[in-house]
Parts: structure tokens; sequence; C-alpha cells
């Protein structure tokens, strides 16, 4: 098969070309069709573009699509996607990237609920499956021991704010300790000096390597605290760090919210420590509604 060698494109498209040249003899003729078409269709419409979609422009179908992308090594669409993106996102300005994703999804109500969904849908079985139910029974391990004798602090900032607060808030509901952590810089060290031996940190961090992470983590060790990092990116550099990785997909194109994968990672890590001890969830839930209808009817003076 003769693939295009043009230059351009960052080392994600790469791979693409290389692996395709290196299976083709083995793919079948429907997965020769998806193949073809990944490789030489415009990075940016490979984005924003579902399995379905792909599977009519390659003439075959969204199955064909989830085939040759594990034929090809790849976990599903969102993995060639955000491999892909990591060049392009570096490469094109974010109002470039904004006016291509407004043209692709159009002015079409339908047509925009749908993107939304599906592209929800797609990060959402991707984190599913590439999270082992190892990873999962550490995490919840880790946390439910500070559970019982420490404090869990969730840190998050900028996109990940929303599901460490999330988080923090949630674990309070069922009767654990925790607190949001979202200082940068010079600012983040006051509330490091509170971790201690049998605490839990949760770090949400996608994919930029922050100073503060290292700082965490390492700060963590030293007192016997154990961390455990919601991530995209970041698990091969911060594996060796901490104790506990699980993955949450961001988006690569910005259709929904980076925070979407982390949310539901987060719900998980709330249902598996309600369910562990179920009596001080109750309780907790109990004392929280009994104080919000107490707010709700003021007793007069």
């Amino acid at each position: 098969m003769n693939i295009s060698e043009e230059p351009g494109g960052g080392e994600g498209l790469a791979r693409l070309r290389a692996t395709v040249r290196e299976k083709w003899e083995s793919l079948s003729a429907s997965e020769r069709a998806v193949a073809q078409h990944l490789v030489s269709a415009p990075v940016e419409s490979l984005l924003f573009a579902s399995a379905q979609e792909l599977g009519s422009a390659s003439g075959t179908s969204n199955a064909s699509v989830v085939r040759t992308l594990q034929r090809l090594d790849y976990a599903g669409l969102p993995a060639l996607k955000r491999e892909l993106a990591s060049d392009f996102t570096s490469a094109v300005a974010p109002e470039v990237r904004l006016q291509q994703r407004i043209a692709h999804v159009g002015r079409d109500l339908d047509g925009i609920w749908g993107e939304v969904f599906d592209e929800a849908q797609e990060r959402i079985e991707h984190a599913r499956r590439l999270t082992p139910g190892d990873a999962l029974r550490d995490a919840v391990g880790i946390l439910a021991e500070a559970a019982e004798s420490g404090e869990i602090h969730c840190y998050g900032v900028a996109a990940s704010e929303l599901a460490a607060r999330h988080l923090a808030l949630a674990l309070g509901r069922i009767g654990c300790r925790a607190r949001h952590l979202g200082e940068t810089g010079f600012a983040l060290a006051d509330p490091l000096l509170r971790l201690r031996q049998g605490d839990a940190v949760v770090i949400f961090q996608p994919g930029r390597a922050l100073a503060e992470l290292t700082v965490i983590t390492e700060r963590a060790r030293s007192v016997g605290a154990r961390v455990v990092l919601v991530t995209d990116e970041l698990a091969e550099l911060y594996g060796p760090s901490v104790d506990a990785v699980l993955i949450a997909p961001h988006t690569p194109t910005g259709i929904t919210t980076e925070a979407l994968t982390a949310l539901v990672v987060a719900d998980a890590l709330l249902l598996a420590l309600t369910a562990l001890d179920e009596t001080r969830a109750v309780e907790t839930s109990h004392q929280l509604t009994a104080l919000r209808e107490q707010l709700l009817k003021p007793k007069r003076r």
C-alpha cells in the first residue's frame, strides 16, 4: 500500500501511517477501506468524526471502524483521537480550533445534540475499558483506610477543580473527612502542612505535568499519606510515585467538558465507599437531611 509521506501531522499521524503500513496485508477488505480513509483524511476531520461517520465515509460501518482500530492496536476511537490531538492542538491556535468545532457541528440543533452525546458516550466507554479492576480496588482500599482514621484531600485546579470539589463535597455527605485543595504556587504550601500519616490525596490532572503534582506526591510520601491519581496522559510519568492510577480520558475536540470522565470516576469511588460502610453513610445522610429541614423551616423566636 502506498501511503503519503507528506510532512506535518505530528507523531500521532506518523504512528498511524506506520501501523497501517505494517498491518496492511493482514487486514480484511473492509478494514483496509477504513484504514485507507484514516490515513488520507485531514486530522481535524478525524478529531470530530464519530465511528458511524467514519464508517459512512469509508463505505463500511461503525463496527468495522471499531474492529479496524483494534487491529491497528488502538484501544478505540478516543485513543486515536487523543494521539492525533496532541500534535494538532499544539500547532493550531485555540480560536482556530473553536472555529473548526463550530463549523463541524453547524447550527442544526439535532446534530449538536447528537455530537455532544456521541462524544460523551465514547469518552465514558473508553474510560471504562482503560481502568483495570485491580486499579479501582487499590484506589477504593486507599480511600477506605483514610476514611477510617484520616482525611481525604482532593486536588484539582482549572477544569479539574469541578471533579475535585465534587468528590470532596460528596465524601463529606457519606461521613468521610474530606476537603478540596485548589491552591497553586506558594499558596499550596500551607494546606500541604495538614497532610498526615493515614491521609489520602486524590489528584485530578488529565495531561499537564504541573510542578505542584511532584510537590504533592513527595510531601505525601514523606508523611506517610497515600496518593490516587486520576489522569489521562500522566499515568506513565507519575505512576511510580503514586499508589493507584485511574484513567479519565479528556476531550480531543472540546465538544464535551474536560471534567466529564473524571466526574464519572469520582462517582464510582463514592459509590464503592458508600457500600463499604453503609451504616456511616446512612447515618450521615440522615443528619444532613435533618439539618436541611431545619434550614428550610427555621424555628420562630
